[in-house]
Parts: C-alpha cells; structure tokens; sequence
C-alpha cells in the first residue's frame, strides 16, 4: 500500500498540527497505520498507532498525554492531532502499515518492521 503523510509545517512552541496519512488507490480499512519520526542526527522513533478497527491504540514515551491518533475511514485517512508541541518534536514524521498495531516492542512488529511507507511530512516547532 502507497502511502502519504501530510500536514507538517512551521509552529510556535505551545501549538498544535494535525498530520494526515492516506492512501491514494487502495483502502486503509484493513489496515494497522502508525506513525513514525526521526530527527536529526537521531534514530527513528514509534509515536502511535491503530488498529484496523480503530478500537485499539497505542502510544509511546513523545506521544502520551499530548498527541491523538485517530481515523476516518470514509475519508481513507489517519490522523495524528499534535498539541503543545515542543522543540523536541521537531523531526520528519511517517505513517506506516502493518496488520496489527502492538505487540512485544515499539508499536508492534508488524508496523516496526514494515516496508509500507508513506512520504514523510516535515514538522519544524520553534522555540
């Protein structure tokens, strides 16, 4: 499945983003999306993911408390609502699909080791 990330862009330290990820060509119904990023000079690092069904989500250590992930499947699209963003969340953010979201490491060896990808979307927070 081809993926696209989208809605980065440039905001003030305290501000929020909504990042998008769709599918142009196939649904997403059936799958796992999670969402990734990496910043500079760092590894990559899991943010947050979905079930399929949408009842089941996961959020790791950046995410918790501040960032929502949730789906619209008319819409075919993932979404990762960002708040109170800070300097450190600056990085290049991906979505990712897997058949499960979870599992024994990070959001899931599904979605770790996935090899579909969207295009990243760039989000630079200013302190």
């Amino acid at each position: 499945v081809q993926l696209q990330a989208s809605g980065g862009g440039l905001v003030q330290a305290g501000g929020s983003l909504r990042l998008s990820c769709t599918s142009y060509g196939e649904t997403l119904d059936y799958y796992a999306i999670g969402w990734f990023r990496q910043a500079p000079g760092k590894e990559r690092e899991g943010l947050s993911c979905i079930s399929s069904s949408g009842v089941d989500s996961r959020y790791l250590g950046p995410a918790k408390g501040r960032f929502t992930i949730s789906r619209d499947d008319a819409k075919n699209t993932v979404y990762l609502q960002m708040n109170s963003l800070k300097s450190e969340d600056t990085a290049v953010y991906y979505c990712a699909a897997g058949l499960r979201c979870g599992g024994d490491y990070g959001l899931g060896h599904d979605l770790e080791e996935s090899e579909d990808w969207g295009q990243e979307t760039l989000v630079t927070v200013s302190s």
